[in-house]
């Protein structure tokens, strides 16, 4: 039911399409249907009683019908793609939107393969049995009716042929598909291992041949591979048995009906054209059962990958995202955390524990603490990239819950961790959050970021290419590359997680000097664990074990908070620090 309300859904702003399939399939059956009386009546009326004229006749009709059958079905199965075609990529783009609109746990609770797999290779299916079910299970029906009737027109005597052989041959399709649908379920999941298992790969590749774990990972690899082998052997071998089981029924009727049509023959009780009218109307209604079993074979595992779909269609985001947001639009871009509480799904103690701080605009807020202390965690809670289990987080006293994802990319300019680049160029990247910057925003920019230099020595500066995640340039670069996309966009809010790591001390020294002045009026909020970055910050957060032990300027701390006065120490010595 899942798959067929799927297809309907998918498939209904396209019903002119649909009715046109329709309409030229019937024509085009039709005109099958009629060929074989032709034939039977030259044989009979003209053959047997040399009437030439009459051959010639019936010839042009038969011409004429086989040319109609011809357009038609040419025609029907043009609309039929078309539909089929329209149908996945709606399906596609309503999976796009749908993802889109998840929170990062919700994705991360499906898989990331698992979302690629179900985006194209489920969507796929479904659109293949579409575009089957167009152009075979609507003349399968029409064939299977009208060649009954034509045939029993012809000879009733031997109608029980077709009373025996069509139940016969649903039987055995039946049976197929009892024995397919769990084998094509098991597979769509070994497809999402198999995804999972060579993204992982490919993403750690440096890892990987640093630790030289090549034969490791070649070992999961191939069993990954071969369980997802074994699977198609055994979806092969009942495919295998499929034709061979119906040609044989298709020759055994051939057969019988040759052989008991022989002897009404010979008894005066029908004519040799008869005979071979109805022994082509058989093989039509045993042709299209054929085909309409071959697209049949494909129900059982287009119903697990529309049952994939739909799964995740109606799956509810964790983060709702409002469609229009509040009309109090956050001005100065104050943030406050007010007591805070976030954990990940099945953790037993929560990441962060009743954070409360506030950020002011024209100041800079640093986050330091241990590693896993939740620095990283915490800043992703004010773009909302996650939503806080208990407290708020708010910008000029908004809850960033209550606005739009718009307003928040407006608001809050994110530098993340894992700085990441999208293939294109460096100035369609540097453009991301803001279309209308011409080249100078983009070079001031560059400036600020320390970035500049390195760009105007690629071939063709802006319009240098950039690989898929930025793997052409070096982490530096592409760090800088990622702060520079920030002061483009020009937020209320910036965000910088631990941003400065790939860049040395002198180019961090500079970075932070030119900061100040294009950062302007905004709130900066930077997680670091070089102190030297975050020493002269307005206001110091400290964190340990996901809660804040110590806040203040970095004099202050080194007097009062033993915790931070640690992470000092084991950097430089007090002395120094002061």
């Amino acid at each position: 039911m899942t798959l067929l309300r799927l297809s309907l859904q998918y498939a209904s702003p396209y019903k002119r399409w649909v009715a046109a399939v329709v309409v030229l399939q019937l024509i085009s059956t039709i005109a099958a249907l009629y060929l074989p009386s032709l034939n039977g009546r030259i044989i009979d009326e003209g053959v047997s009683t040399g009437n030439v004229d009459l051959i010639w006749e019936l010839g042009r009709q038969m011409l004429i019908w086989c040319g109609v059958q011809a357009v038609t079905a040419v025609a029907a199965v043009y609309f039929g793609a078309k539909t089929a075609m329209a149908v996945g990529r709606d399906i596609r783009r309503d999976i796009y939107r749908k993802v889109d609109s998840l929170g990062a746990l919700d994705i991360s609770s499906i898989g990331t393969g698992s979302l690629i797999t179900r985006n194209t290779n489920d969507v796929q299916q479904v659109q293949m049995l579409v575009l089957m079910t167009l152009n075979f299970m609507v003349s399968t029906p029409i064939m299977c009716i009208g060649g009954i009737i034509m045939a029993l027109r012809e000879d009733p005597g031997l109608s029980w042929l077709v009373w025996v052989s069509v139940p016969a041959l649903f039987i055995i399709v039946g049976l197929l598909v009892r024995i397919l649908l769990p084998l094509f379920r098991l597979m769509q999941d070994r497809i999402d291992r198999i995804n999972d298992v060579t993204r992982e790969q490919i993403v750690g590749l440096r890892v990987i041949r640093a630790f030289v774990r090549e034969p490791f990972e070649e070992d999961r690899y191939r069993d990954a591979n071969l369980a997802i082998t074994e699977t198609s052997v055994k979806v092969g071998n009942v495919f295998v048995l499929m034709f061979p089981i119906i040609m044989m029924v298709l020759h055994i009727v051939t057969a019988a009906v040759l052989w008991f049509g022989g002897h009404r023959v010979d008894a005066g009780q029908m004519d040799v054209g008869q005979l071979s009218a109805f022994l082509q109307y058989v093989l039509q209604i045993l042709v299209a059962v054929m085909m309409g079993t071959f697209m049949v074979m494909m129900i059982p595992r287009a119903v697990v990958c529309a049952e994939r779909i739909d799964e995740l269609l109606v799956t509810e985001t964790s983060m709702p995202v409002h469609e229009r947001g509040t009309e109090d639009f956050p001005a100065s871009g104050r943030v406050v955390f007010d007591h805070v509480t976030f954990g990940y799904p099945g953790a037993e103690l929560p990441v962060l524990d009743d954070i409360s701080f506030v950020a002011e605009p024209g100041t800079t807020t640093a986050i330091v603490g241990s590693t896993g202390a939740g620095k990283t965690t915490l800043v992703k809670l004010i773009p909302r990239l996650f939503d806080p289990q208990s407290g708020q987080v708010t910008i000029d006293g908004v809850s960033v819950s209550s606005l739009t994802r718009h307003q928040i990319a407006g608001l809050v300019g994110l530098v993340p961790q894992r700085p990441y680049l999208f293939s294109g160029t460096i100035g369609s990247n540097l453009r991301f959050g803001n279309t209308e910057a011409d080249d100078e925003d983009l070079w001031q920019a560059l400036d600020v970021a320390q970035g500049a230099d390195f760009v105007r020595d690629k071939p063709g500066g802006l319009d240098a290419k950039v690989a898929q995640g930025g793997t052409n340039v070096s982490g530096g670069q592409r760090q800088r590359l990622c702060i520079a996309r920030a002061l483009v966009a020009q937020p209320k809010v910036y965000v910088f997680d631990d941003s400065f790591s790939a860049l040395d001390v002198a180019t961090d020294a500079r970075l932070r000097a030119a900061l100040d002045d294009a950062t302007g009026g905004a709130t900066v909020i930077i997680v670091a664990q070089r102190i030297s970055t975050i020493s002269e910050a307005d206001n110091i957060v400290v964190l340990d074990d996901g809660a804040v032990v110590g806040q203040g300027r970095h004099e202050e701390l080194l007097e009062s908070n033993e915790t931070y006065r640690e992470i000092v120490e084991s950097q430089m010595s007090i002395e120094a620090a002061r």
